[in-house]
């Protein structure tokens, strides 16, 4: 009989059965051997408390007391034989100082006596198997030989669910802070589709971790996030706060607080203001929060895309502040749809296209390159700019599907050049944020690049500063470099306009610089604007990078330019962007157009 028991209890460990329906199992098993017992198997939690695992035969409201019953000496004979990790027998309860406390819960329901042996693994304590009796005794020999059998199973199954539980808390688990992650909060917020009490999403953004990254060191930053996990654990309910990734943290409200999440928001900002230490340096965490509370119809799904776009627009609007979802939001939500149906729309029609923009030298116009932007065809064949679908690049896909298309048709054009005899120098291609999102950019170039056959050398990718912005910076930086090794030639596009341009000047593998051209347009009129443009093209020239000036349009401009040292240049004053046949009209065309002497002081 028992080693059937055996047997049958080790399949069960094997087959992976719950817990407590293993334990259940042996313990009935066990009193139908020994008909004048009952069993109880507790288990020892991490805090020094019991918790009820199995005991088929032990009334609800028995079970119920001894649950978080801290262990100790003179704690039954349960929790005393935890603390002791040794078998204690009392073979009277009603007598027993150890049962004091708790002979009123045992003798009513007949429990005369009581034999707890603790299991054990090596001599950690995991939990107690005990024998009630209905009669004052201890156990027989044959008895001990069950309790043996009975405590080693226990051992075996317990320790299988503490290294079930180990992965479960690893991969639900942040390993920073302690809160639970990305992976756990999804599960969280599925299981509200069956709530019926009100519930909310709060999403909040560290402000300036990239700046405390920067300026003082990661250990700095990850002290920070760890200092805000600890601030929002404290004023939230346990299990309703989780850390999504890099500064992004999610508190799940439900209840009276959905009522004005606005209070409970201002409450977590409030927090952050105190300053910390993060490795030695005294920092000032802040934070931008966008919030929604789920209203009739709305799924976990929506409730987490309205407390994102809310986060979003919040961060455009009013940074370190907190918004709510709401009609404005809703408006933003629109436009973005459309403005993604419509890109979608075009990219299946073949109405994506791209138009090209000379970059030229300066002193006579000569054709060095293009820059290659994106335009759309609409339906009443009308060219529409990027600025007016620039919504829909904030959808990740959208932005691939765009970034994919425009190198299918750059590359293509640029073979058809080379074909014609027609030498065009580098064309540069514009890539946003969510192209580094998967690490596949390089694949995609180089992909493109050998269908089309072109040599990479003929590639230009430019980048703006928003895509190393973020936690995702050292990825991004990984990923340039990779492309810049492979021979293409890497871009900073609108410098000058960023948040650190300058800390990117040290950390971004770059070949170009392209000077804004909200800087060139005020050259001639803003005293400020002359002194930057030549502070940033001294710069970058000594620092061994191409310099560009965007948006020339005059002649005088273009002259002021040359006697900074700037040779390059894009403008309306060379060409506007035209599409792939009028390029290469301009690249047959392409001959020296001298600028008109404008009383040139040096060149």
């Amino acid at each position: 009989m028992l080693m059937r028991l055996q047997n049958k209890v080790l399949e069960m460990i094997a087959k992976g059965i719950a817990l407590g329906d293993v334990l259940d199992h042996l313990c009935r098993t066990v009193e139908r051997i020994v008909p004048d017992i009952v069993c109880s198997v507790l288990r020892l939690d991490d805090d020094g408390t019991l918790r009820h695992l199995a005991g088929p035969s032990l009334p609800e409201h028995y079970s119920q007391a001894i649950n978080g019953l801290p262990i100790g000496p003179g704690v039954g004979s349960c929790g005393t034989a935890a603390y002791l990790g040794a078998p204690v027998l009392v073979e009277n309860i009603a007598t027993h100082p150890y049962w004091r406390d708790f002979k009123a819960l045992a003798l009513p329901l007949g429990y005369l006596a009581c034999w707890s042996t603790p299991i054990l693994t090596g001599k950690r304590v995991l939990g107690t198997f005990a024998f009630y009796y209905r009669s004052k005794r201890g156990p027989s020999e044959i008895e001990q030989s069950i309790v043996d059998a009975c405590v080693a199973l226990c051992a075996i199954a317990i320790e299988r669910e503490i290294r079930i539980e180990e992965r479960w808390r690893l991969a639900n688990t942040d390993a920073l802070t302690g809160l639970p992650n990305r992976a756990r909060f999804n599960e969280v917020i599925a299981e509200k589709a069956e709530q019926t009490i009100p519930w909310g999403l709060l999403l909040v953004d560290l402000d300036n971790l990239k700046m405390v990254n920067d300026t003082f060191g990661h250990k700095a930053g990850d002290d920070m996030i760890a200092v805000v996990a600890e601030r929002l654990r404290n004023v939230s309910a346990p299990d309703t706060v989780f850390r999504l990734g890099g500064d992004e943290f999610a508190l799940i409200i439900s209840g009276e607080d959905c009522a004005d999440p606005g209070y409970h928001a201002a409450y977590i900002l409030e927090s952050f203001k105190s300053p910390c230490l993060c490795a030695g340096q005294t920092v000032y965490p802040s934070g931008t929060i966008g919030g929604a509370v789920a209203r009739a119809g709305d799924s976990p799904d929506d409730v987490r895309q309205n407390a994102d776009l809310a986060l979003y627009e919040a961060k455009e609007r009013c940074r370190g502040n907190y918004l709510e979802f709401g009609t404005t939001t809703g408006s933003t939500i629109a436009r973005r749809y459309r403005s993604i149906q419509q890109v979608t729309r075009a990219l299946h029609e073949n109405r994506i296209i791209p138009y090209y923009q000379p970059v030229t030298r300066i002193t006579d116009g000569k054709i060095l390159g293009f820059e290659a932007l994106c335009r759309m065809r609409g339906l009443n064949g009308e060219i529409i700019a990027a600025s007016h679908f620039h919504e829909a690049t904030r959808d990740v896909q959208t932005a691939r599907d765009l970034t994919a298309s425009m190198f299918r048709q750059v590359l293509a054009d640029a073979r058809s050049w080379l074909d014609q005899g027609l030498d065009f120098g580098r064309v540069g291609v514009n890539v946003s944020a969510a192209d580094f999102l998967d690490g596949k950019l390089i694949n995609l170039i180089t992909r493109e690049a050998e269908a089309a056959g072109i040599s990479l050398s003929r590639l230009v990718i430019e980048v703006t500063e928003s895509v190393y912005l973020g936690q995702r910076e050292e990825t991004v930086l990984n990923q340039i470099q990779a492309i810049r090794d492979s021979g293409v030639t890497i871009g900073l596009d609108d410098f000058g306009t960023g948040f650190a341009s300058l800390t990117h000047l040290l950390t971004v593998p770059l070949n170009v610089i392209k000077i804004d051209k909200c800087f060139t347009e005020k050259l001639l009129t803003d005293r400020n604007a002359e002194i930057i443009v030549e502070a940033l093209v001294q710069m970058c020239t000594r620092l061994g990078y191409d310099v560009i000036a965007e948006g020339i349009e005059t002649v005088e401009q273009g002259h002021r330019l040359l006697e900074m040292g700037c040779l390059l240049g894009q403008g309306y004053l060379f060409s506007k962007a035209v599409p792939a046949a009028h390029a290469s009209k301009l690249l047959q065309q392409n001959v020296d157009f001298p600028l008109p002497e404008v009383n040139l002081r040096s060149a």
